[in-house]
Order: structure tokens, then C-alpha cells, then sequence
């Protein structure tokens, strides 16, 4: 089997992992004051550049299932330098646009290949090593994806008061660049995972069909009603193909995904819940308090604002690190939810926020996005088996994607569109958005309490020798059903792994 010159040495390994994850997820982050800019370079309108966005990030929620798939039937390690080059001509195109139709080609191949990196390369870097660096794993995806995203808003209005776009994307292609060098250094020749297992199409067009549809009917709320039949048809349309998918692959008796066994378990469903909540909710505390600000400051000074947001998530992943093989690792979810509803509680003091409302609403809402979304996902991942993990993974990414990158159009077109003006609409999507951070948070706490659910301290080696889940999860409403078992260890090997086998 053929191996690069780092192969095996973690270091290398995560690197790589990092420069394929930063890139688009915080240039998505910093999209918004650079797309005028963009869009008066590129001659088309602010629509096409709305399209563009969401057509990518469709891209990204897809791009999860397509990497389920593939890692099935062809050679996984191959398939992540494929995915690393097309992540390098994605950015290429994008950073040299001449035309629209070149960028958005670029930046949906992103926002594609993003994910298909996620999903291949994260859970090898997380049960490909020793149980010490699960941990340095874990800090690693929180970083990665909260860390990028709060950084997004400074390097937007850092770029955007030069007046140009395009070193911003020169740097991201550099980057992408060095996770296909990487790629190639840390090469380590794998087998497909199952190549006897059925190819799903069904399963991939429903979520294709989807998340485009969904995405696209999003964007048209930039210049179109919510009710005109060219944004709500595919809005709702599409968020039902999602959920047939869900059915569909619940039902189905060799499933690509892990959805019958996550969603008739405590833990992983108490964990999607608050991770789908915590992305809904931090749309209303950054995206639209920024779009406020950005009538009275300059962008610059805006993203300054926000930069209280990447110590968040610096403090919160070194949290994660405390906690993450102890009990309170079950805790730091809720206590998240509570710092995001903290922060959407100060930016609706008053609209548009003081400046200094504003260095505190971002902090805590930078703090509580990092300590929901990463803790919950491993909470859910811990209550499987770990051959399980790539397709939890999958899961909460394909459904994280699409709580955070369609509900941002969604919450912007209610501020502009209701109280009268765009400060009064932006407060009542505030309120909104601290209503969804408090209910996900009590929704949380009702599925443990209904389950019977007790947090427990995970059994790591366990988890990572594919024996058994790191922890007991008692069935879903077990107490309400009268099936709750005490988390023993004769008990703990439950569930079984759900595989397309």
C-alpha cells in the first residue's frame, strides 16, 4: 500500500484537516460585506450573487451524503486528494472570476468539496489514533468550523475597506493549495469501506432535489415575497424532500445513513435537536446585527466588533478539551444554548446595538455557538459505535447546513419585510432567534429527562476498539414507554451498528 512521507504522524494529519475545513467555511462567514463589491466587479446584481451563495451552500449539505457514498465503493484516501484538487480549482476560479457564472462554478465546487473533505477526512483523524487525540480532535473541529466562522466577519470588513475581494480568495486558494499538499504527504492507501453495500441514488437525489430547491427558494427572498410562488414552491418543496429523505432512509432496510438508530435514541436525538437550534438561533445574533451595523459603521469597524466572537470559540474548544472525556461533557451543550440565548438577549437591548452591547453580545454568542454544536455532535457520536461515526457526522453537517445556511435568508427577509423598518424587523428576529436558543435548550433537557437519560462519563478505548458506544443511551421516551434499562454494563453495547451491509 503506497504512503506518503507523513503518513501516520497526527500532526500532519490534522493540518491537513484544517486547511480543508477554514477556507470556505470562513469565506462564507465573510461574504457580506464583500458581496457589492463582487457583484459591481463581476457587472451582475446583487440576486445572482444571492444565488450564488446558495447554490453553494446547497453544495456543502449535499456534499455530506455524496461522501458517505463514495467512501462505500471507491478508495476513501484517493477520493480526498480528488476532493483536495477540486477544493484548489474551485478557489482558483473563484479568486480569477471574470464572469458570474465563474464564480458561482467556483464557489459551489467549495462549498462541495468543503464538505466532502469533512466528512472524509475527520472521522479517520478522529478513531485513526490513539484515545489521547481524540481530544486534540475534537479541540481541532472546533476551531476549524466555529473558530473560521467567527473569524469570517473581521476578514470580510478587513478585505471590503480595501475596496477589493479578490486577495481575500487568493489566500483561501493558497490555503486549499496546502490541503492538497498535505493531502499528498499524509497519504495512506485505504480500501473502499464496503464496496459489496448498494450504491443509494435514491438517497442522493432526494437530497440533491432538496437542499437545491430549498436553497434556491431561500435566496429569491432577497428581491421576491415569501409567498410569491417562485420562492415558496421550492422553499417548502424542498424542505419536504429533506424530510422524505429522512423517512425514506429510516424505513429503508440497508440504509446509507445512521437515521433509524439516531432518532430512536436519548442522546443523539437530545444532540441534533440542539445543534439544529444553536445554528437557526446565532444566525439572528451575527448575520443581522452586522447588517445593521453596517448602515451606520464602516465594514472595517464592524468586523472588529465582532472579534470578541473568535475568543469565544477559542475558549469554548479549550472547554470542549476539559470536559470532553468527563461527565460534563453531557453539560456543555446546555450551558452553550444558554451564553448563545445570553448574547441574542444583549444585541436586542437595543437595535442597532452600541458598540459596546455589541463586543459583549458577540463574545457570548461566539461562546455559545462553540460549546453547542461540536459538544452535541460528539454526544450524539459517543452513543453509537464509532464505525458509526462518519455517517453521524454526515448527518448533523447535512442537517446543521441546512438550520444555518438557509434560515440566514430566511431571518434577513423578515427583518426587512416586517415592524415597519429594517431596525424593528431585525429586533423581532432577535426575539425570535432567543426563543429558538431557550426552546432547544429545553427541548434538550426534556428528551434526556423522558428518556431516562443519565450523563456518563465516556469509556473512550472502548469506543475507539468499534467494541461498543462510549456510553449507554436508553431508547428514545424509554420512561414514557416504560422501557428504561440503568445504564450497566451488560446493557451498554446497545445499539448495534447500523451499516448498509
Amino acid at each position: 500500500m503506497r504512503q506518503g512521507p507523513l503518513a501516520g504522524r497526527y500532526p500532519a494529519a490534522a493540518a491537513m484537516v484544517m486547511f480543508a475545513l477554514i477556507p470556505y467555511l470562513a469565506l462564507s462567514a465573510a461574504l457580506e460585506p464583500l458581496t457589492p463589491i463582487i457583484a459591481r466587479d463581476l457587472h451582475t446584481s446583487l440576486q445572482t450573487m444571492s444565488l450564488g451563495s446558495g447554490l453553494a451552500n446547497a453544495a456543502y449539505a449535499v456534499g455530506t451524503v455524496l461522501a458517505v457514498q463514495f467512501a462505500q465503493h471507491l478508495p476513501q484516501r484517493r477520493m480526498l486528494v480528488l476532493y483536495a484538487a477540486l477544493l484548489v480549482t474551485g478557489s482558483v476560479l473563484t479568486a480569477s472570476a471574470q464572469s458570474a457564472g465563474m464564480y458561482i462554478a467556483g464557489h459551489v465546487l467549495q462549498g462541495l468539496c468543503t464538505s466532502l473533505m469533512l466528512i472524509a477526512a475527520v472521522p479517520p483523524l478522529a478513531i485513526g489514533y490513539p484515545a489521547d487525540k481524540l481530544r486534540d480532535t475534537a479541540i481541532i473541529m472546533n476551531m476549524c468550523i466555529f473558530g473560521a466562522v467567527a473569524l469570517g466577519p473581521t476578514l470580510g470588513g478587513l478585505q471590503a475597506s480595501s475596496g477589493d475581494w479578490r486577495p481575500l480568495f487568493w489566500i483561501v486558494a493558497a490555503i486549499s493549495f496546502g490541503a492538497l499538499i498535505l493531502t499528498l504527504l499524509t497519504f495512506e492507501d485505504a480500501p473502499p469501506a464496503d464496496p459489496e453495500s448498494p450504491t443509494d441514488l435514491r438517497a442522493i437525489g432526494l437530497a440533491a432535489v432538496g437542499c437545491v430547491a430549498a436553497f434556491y427558494g431561500a435566496s429569491e427572498l432577497l428581491t421576491h415575497r415569501f409567498l410569491e410562488l417562485s420562492t415558496v414552491v421550492p422553499l417548502v418543496g424542498g424542505l419536504a424532500t429533506i424530510v422524505v429523505l429522512i423517512v425514506y432512509q429510516y424505513r429503508a432496510k440497508r440504509p446509507l445513513l445512521t437515521i433509524r438508530t439516531m432518532l430512536t435514541s436519548t442522546m443523539p436525538v437530545a444532540g441534533i435537536t440542539v445543534a439544529l437550534f444553536a445554528a437557526a438561533a446565532s444566525v439572528s445574533a451575527t448575520a443581522l446585527t452586522a447588517a445593521v451595523l453596517l448602515e451606520h459603521y464602516g465594514a472595517l469597524h464592524v468586523g472588529l466588533l465582532y472579534l470578541p466572537e473568535v475568543a469565544g470559540a477559542v475558549i469554548t474548544a479549550i472547554a470542549l478539551g476539559v470536559v470532553f472525556n468527563k461527565r460534563a461533557l453531557h453539560y456543555l451543550p446546555l450551558v452553550g444554548m444558554l451564553f448563545l440565548a445570553a448574547g441574542i438577549a444583549v444585541f436586542r437591548v437595543e437595535v442597532p446595538s452600541s458598540e459596546a452591547l455589541t463586543l459583549i453580545g458577540s463574545g457570548l454568542t461566539g461562546i455559545g455557538l462553540g460549546a453547542t454544536v461540536a459538544p452535541a455532535l460528539f454526544v450524539a457520536g459517543f452513543s453509537l459505535p464509532s464505525a458509526n461515526l462518519q455517517r453521524v457526522f454526515a448527518i448533523v453537517e447535512l442537517l446543521r447546513a441546512v438550520a444555518a445556511f438557509m434560515v440566514a435568508p430566511i431571518f434577513a427577509h423578515l427583518a426587512l419585510t416586517v415592524g415597519g423598518s429594517l431596525d424593528a424587523g431585525t429586533g423581532i428576529a432577535l426575539s425570535i432567534g432567543f426563543c429558538l436558543a431557550l426552546g432547544g435548550a429545553a427541548i434538550g433537557v426534556v428528551v434526556y429527562a423522558l428518556g431516562g437519560a443519565r450523563p456518563q462519563t465516556p469509556d473512550i478505548e472502548r469506543f475507539l476498539d468499534g467494541e461498543a458506544p462510549a456510553w449507554y443511551s436508553p431508547p428514545l421516551l424509554a420512561k414514557i414507554r416504560g422501557s428504561t434499562r440503568q445504564a450497566h454494563p451488560e446493557h451498554r453495547a446497545t445499539p448495534a451498528v447500523e451499516s448498509s451491509d
